[in-house]
């Protein structure tokens, strides 16, 4: 039987490709990978050669520690400063951070000034039977004293620095009230371009457009205690670190990143948002 030059050409390249496939069978399962973040070093898909594992992140020692925060999904150092009643640029100086927009999550992160105090988790008061036996609730970490236990310790008032006499940012009406879950302070209606004023004297800790649902947002910080945040403004009238005084005028309303034009204001002590009608006047 006669078989033509190209009929016997693709026989033979049909029959090496069988051989070589037999003769290599083996290299064709895949390596194996280990997880890198299970060893220091990990084994690579290259025989011999091996990964370190993922450094630590910066301040993982730290983490829930008492005046630390770890960086969650969508942190950035503005909010983080908002929630903590600091301002972003000394949380940014306090960790040595180069580039403030460059955060990690899980990166723990000092936001109270080195050399600080800060406040320890409360410890359950002991209660004496009418055995002398002291107990505490369940879940106190503290170690029961083995004698008879010491009177209360006061707790100290509020220091005076606490006392701020705020006053209205806006004149407009109330258009929502404070929710703890909903609306973090108050929006005030008004017109755009109506003035917007400091509610009480203090040092511009913010101000700019990057903290999202806040628009144009002004954040002042008036002692170690107190913040308060002027967001949805048409335009800014002060910078980041000036001096501002109670009744000055610090932006113009407006109604950006908002369904309108109002004014959206928060009171923060230490960082957490408080009901404004607990420190503005009657009006």
């Amino acid at each position: 039987m006669l078989v033509s030059r190209a009929g016997w050409l693709g026989s033979s390249i049909a029959l090496a490709a069988a051989v070589l496939l037999a003769g290599c069978g083996t290299s064709l399962n895949r390596a194996p990978v280990e997880d890198r973040g299970t060893a220091a070093g990990a084994i690579s898909a290259h025989p011999g050669q091996v990964v370190d594992a993922p450094k630590p992140l910066p301040g993982a020692e730290n983490a829930g520690k008492p005046g630390y925060y770890s960086v969650k999904p969508g942190d950035t150092l503005i909010r983080i400063g908002l929630e903590n009643g600091q301002s972003w640029k000394d949380i940014a100086r306090w960790n040595n951070l180069e580039n403030p927009n460059l955060i990690e999550v899980g990166q723990v992160l000092r936001v109270v000034p080195p050399g600080a105090a800060v406040a320890a988790a409360p410890v359950a008061p002991a209660v004496v039977g009418d055995n002398g036996v002291v107990t505490r609730p369940v879940g106190s970490s503290a170690v029961a004293p083995a004698g008879p236990a010491a009177a209360p310790v006061p707790v100290p008032a509020a220091s005076a620095e606490d006392g701020v006499a705020f006053v209205w940012p806006a004149s407009g009406s109330l258009l929502a009230g404070f929710d703890e879950a909903r609306n973090k302070g108050y929006d005030i209606g008004g017109k755009a371009g109506d003035p917007v004023l400091a509610a009480a004297d203090g040092r511009v800790v913010y101000a700019g457009a990057g903290l999202r649902g806040y628009g144009n947002l002004v954040i002042l910080k008036h002692n170690n205690t107190y913040l308060t945040a002027y967001a949805h403004n048409q335009t800014l009238l002060v910078k980041e670190d000036q001096s501002v005084r109670k009744g000055q005028k610090i932006a113009e309303m407006g109604s950006t990143d908002a369904d309108r034009v109002k004014l959206h204001f928060e009171i923060r002590r230490q960082g957490k948002p408080v009901d404004p009608s607990r420190y503005l006047p009657a009006r």
